[in-house]
């Protein structure tokens, strides 16, 4: 197994505030992670949509286990910057997120993430978009 893969589930499953989530993996390949969240009560604001700030958890963490998947043994990414927009109000059985990476580099890596919401018939509805800019230091 590739040890920058290895590297990449065990960064995604560490993180304490993920776990607490509930974020899952749900698919993992060089500059590509998917994941997503079976949305429960907490997941929601005040008016029963999903919270802002679990799409935006959601797209940057899932970002930066795609970038991580593209590092030197040493390394680590640490986002820099990331940009959201929220297309629509989410709501659904779950959030799924597919990241890629669209431009790696030594110094900064630039993920996109789309955030979908899982509809009643299984259906996918984007409803936020995030552009993140991973910073690679050294470990």
């Amino acid at each position: 197994m590739n040890s920058s893969l290895d590297e990449a589930r065990r960064v995604f499953k560490v993180a304490p505030f993920i776990t607490a989530l509930g974020c899952q993996l749900d698919k993992l390949e060089a500059g590509v992670c998917h994941s997503h969240i079976v949305l429960q009560e907490m997941h929601q604001q005040q008016d029963g949509f999903v919270h802002a700030g679990v799409q935006a958890t959601l797209a940057d963490h899932t970002a930066g286990t795609a970038a991580v998947t593209l590092i030197e043994q040493g390394q680590r990414v640490l986002t820099a910057e990331f940009k959201i927009n929220l297309l629509r109000a989410a709501k659904g059985s779950a959030l799924v997120c597919h990241s890629t990476i669209l431009k790696p580099g030594r110094m900064l890596i630039i993920a996109e993430s789309e955030v979908y919401a899982r509809q009643a018939d299984n259906s996918l509805v984007l409803v936020s978009k995030a552009t993140v800019t991973l910073a690679v230091t050294n470990k």
